[in-house]
């Protein structure tokens, strides 16, 4: 549980230094990092960095919708089919950048076992 917890804290921390830098790929590059180095047991792989990524993005679209009274977030909304809804489009936000992050924290932990197992 522990493991979990630093990977996740880890995660988010990674995940907001590289992306004030580096464009919205950054978030699976700092769950490859922290699958690389801290790695986990069966499916916490996917859902540590998916959990961590998500609630960044979330919370970070919220942030950023909230700063403009959501005007932007409403606009996109109309246009996919949330009817309008920002809140919706903040949680599928979230959902995207998880699976992302996911997919590239199972990505480094794959990686890891491969170098371990070569030496």
């Amino acid at each position: 549980m522990r493991k979990n917890i630093v990977n996740f804290i880890a995660t988010i921390i990674i995940a907001v230094i590289l992306s004030q830098f580096l464009p919205w790929w950054s978030v699976m590059l700092a769950s490859f990092i922290t699958g690389l180095f801290l790695s986990l047991k069966r499916v916490a792989v996917l859902f540590v960095p998916f959990l961590a990524i998500a609630v960044f993005w979330m919370v970070y679209s919220f942030w950023l919708s909230n700063g403009n009274d959501f005007i932007l977030a409403k606009k996109i909304a109309v246009l996919l089919p949330l009817k309008g809804n920002p809140y919706f489009l903040i949680l599928i936000t979230g959902i995207i950048g998880g699976l992302a992050a996911g997919v590239s924290g199972i990505f480094g932990k794959q990686c890891s076992l491969l170098l371990n197992k070569s030496n």
